[in-house]
């Protein structure tokens, strides 16, 4: 059974600080979608029914598992406090919590918008502040 605490449950146990979480996609999907109803996801995240988000300290380890390699991302800086009782905080990779969106991600809950160029290893250089 996984762990699933809201947003709200995470705020007052503690667990949550101010701090914002972090999606990657494709630039061109991101900037399609943002003008819509809300962006749905990649593919992996249609298949497993949610956005797959990671915290400051997940990121760059999420990335270079996931996308090495891939030209054209973006990472988005998202304020979990606007995605409302959609976000969920769920055990993933060596029992850590990592943010789910069950729901669309709304284009007033991105921050900012950054792009993810590739380095000459082929992983991603990520902005100094992340």
């Amino acid at each position: 059974m996984r762990a699933i605490l809201h947003a709200t449950e995470r705020l007052k146990s503690g667990i949550m600080d101010d701090d914002t979480i972090y999606h990657i996609c494709d630039r061109k999907a991101w900037q399609e979608a943002a003008s819509t109803s809300g962006y749905r996801g990649t593919e992996t995240d249609r298949r497993d029914g949610f956005l797959h988000f990671s915290t400051r300290d997940q990121v760059r380890e999420s990335a270079a598992k996931h996308l090495r390699g891939i030209e054209g991302l973006v990472l988005l800086v998202v304020d979990p406090a606007l995605l409302g009782e959609d976000l969920k905080w769920e055990k993933s990779r060596g029992g850590a919590l990592f943010p789910h969106l069950y729901g669309p991600l709304s284009a007033a809950a991105v921050l900012s918008e950054r792009d993810l160029p590739l380095g000459d290893d082929g992983r991603h250089v990520f902005p100094d502040d992340v």
